[in-house]
């Protein structure tokens, strides 16, 4: 199986990493030192990126290069980390709208005092 680089898909996956913690683009932007508006293109997949900000943005996020270049988690510790977030993630969802909202404000805040 041949592996490409597809920047759309590369895109959606940061995306989805960056929403998943809480940080607006202006944050990630911020995090990894680039521009808002380059930081955006990268999430839309209208350019690439440098290997620098492909590091950077693997240190911010916490995504392996191979995740986010690929799409492919190659390690089982990588996949293991990734189910137990993704559960995490199902049972909020599953839980009551107040419930939700009461999660949401303290992971806002958990985040600000943690940045």
């Amino acid at each position: 199986m041949k592996m490409t680089y597809d920047r759309l898909a590369a895109g959606e996956r940061i995306r989805k990493k960056r929403i998943l913690l809480g940080y607006t683009q202006d944050e990630t932007a911020e995090k990894i030192d680039r521009a808002a508006k380059y930081y955006a293109d990268i999430e839309r997949g209208s350019c690439g990126m440098s290997i620098e900000t492909l590091l950077a943005l693997s240190k911010t996020l916490d995504m392996s290069l191979d995740y986010i270049i690929y799409g492919e988690c190659t390690n089982k510790e990588e996949l293991a980390k990734n189910n137990e977030e993704i559960c995490a993630i199902m049972e909020i969802i599953n839980s009551s709208p107040k419930e939700r909202s009461y999660i949401l404000r303290l992971l806002k805040l958990f985040l600000a005092y943690h940045n």
